[in-house]
């Protein structure tokens, strides 16, 4: 068998496959492939004569390149070709499918498929997510490249090798063809978001569902609520749990507060108690309120600690929280007396007290208070946080100017599905 080089699906679908004589026995409909590694092979051409289907296996072929493919056998030895629920064919099961291009952080379409040797076996090695498939599927390429010439735009080769996709399967119906878990991981939490937006509804849990745990939940609050509580909504309660046990309080309560009462109840019950109190807590209040968007994750020190000992204290606590902007002082009845930047605490002497190097004039809101107040108090002064504090001075949370951020911006649109 000569296989001569590189090349795609879409160069040979439909070409005629000749026998020995040179006579044509029918035209390639589509090639069957086996789950091989570390490429998938191909085990047969599925050829169409009249209206019949059947299959020439590869062994049998003589020559295959993008002019002129020729067998051993010839139409008298062809056998029928018997759909099975267990085949792979490239294009039934692959052609058009979506697959995450992780370059350009977007859900593309496979619009054909680069065939290459490996062990002297065809291969499936690339897919051609660009203009160039799609011209190549309706035999418009060369014309394309001299348009594209012409105006100084030449069309370029956009391909995703295959070492890139999981493995296919059996009548891919989802989305199956995407990027290896460790690969999404190395993503901002808000490009995965952006990428889980792109597919249909019935794709995002799957997808979501690749996640390891802590990627899962620094994507899941970049996601609109209405899609957010439809992946909540298909996973079972206890994979639910875990995800938002991960999260920030302030975005756990989110969640939850957009689901049934009945679904919150039943993930709140599966936390661990203190995690569940917290959200409990900021699910008591009116979610455009600053009580609302505050979280409970913040540093609280004593007064009387030194410099040096904060520090210390410091290292092992910054660990477990988001965000760290500040550090809060409070005195021997735990109110909130002062404030300390982080550059404070670097640069101060070790010995010397925090109730020495605090600001003691800081801004505090009430859990009441709007969001547009708090919007403009950390726009007016200049904060990356605010205080949320009871009538005694209790400090209850602390709003970040990422929590306000959306008032200031528009807001994105609903994706397409």
């Amino acid at each position: 068998m000569t296989f001569i080089g590189e090349i795609f699906v879409g160069e040979v679908l439909n070409k005629p496959v000749l026998d020995p004589s040179g006579e044509e026995i029918g035209r390639v409909k589509d090639l069957l492939v086996s789950i091989g590694e570390p490429f998938p092979q191909v085990t047969s051409l599925i050829i169409k004569r009249k209206k019949r289907e059947l299959i020439v296996p590869w062994d049998s072929i003589n020559i295959f390149n993008r002019k002129v493919i020729s067998s051993r056998i010839f139409k008298e030895e062809l056998k029928e070709y018997l759909t099975s629920e267990i085949d792979i064919l490239i294009g039934r099961d692959i052609l058009d499918k979506q697959i995450v291009d992780i370059n350009g952080v977007k859900v593309v379409r496979v619009n054909d498929i680069r065939l290459g040797e490996f062990d002297e076996k065809p291969c499936l090695v690339a897919v051609d997510i660009g203009m160039r498939g799609i011209l190549r599927r309706l035999g418009l390429e060369r014309r394309g490249e001299g348009i594209g010439m012409a105006i100084g735009y030449p069309l370029k080769h956009n391909l995703i090798g295959w070492n890139y996709i999981q493995p296919i399967e059996p009548r891919l119906t989802r989305l199956t063809l995407t990027i290896p878990r460790k690969s999404v991981a190395t993503l901002h939490p808000a490009d995965i978001a952006h990428i889980i937006s792109q597919v249909s509804m019935k794709d995002r849990a799957v997808l979501f569902d690749s996640l390891d745990l802590d990627t899962a939940a620094e994507a899941l609050p970049e996601l609109e609520p209405e899609v957010q509580t439809s992946i909540i909504n298909e996973m079972d309660k206890e994979q639910a749990s875990d995800i938002i046990e991960k999260m920030a309080p302030d975005d756990a309560a989110d969640i939850l507060g957009d689901l049934s009462p009945e679904k919150a109840k039943e993930i709140l019950e599966l936390m661990e108690e203190e995690e569940a109190e917290d959200v409990q807590e900021l699910l008591s209040h009116d979610e455009d309120t600053a009580g609302g968007l505050m979280t409970t994750e913040y540093i609280v020190y004593p007064s009387t600690l030194t410099t040096g000992e904060a520090r210390e204290r410091f290292r092992d606590d910054a660990s477990e929280i988001e965000t760290v902007y500040y550090i809060y002082i409070i005195d021997n009845k735990e109110k909130l007396t002062g404030v300390i930047s982080l550059r404070e605490l670097l640069l101060s002497a070790p010995e010397k007290t925090l109730s020495e190097i605090m600001t003691k004039e800081l801004k505090t809101i009430s859990p009441e208070s709007d969001q547009k107040q708090v919007a403009e108090i950390i726009s007016k002064y200049n904060l990356v946080a605010v205080p949320v504090v009871d009538e005694e001075n209790n400090l209850l949370g602390i709003v970040t100017v990422d929590d306000v951020i959306d008032l200031f911006i528009p807001k994105r649109k609903k994706p397409r599905v």
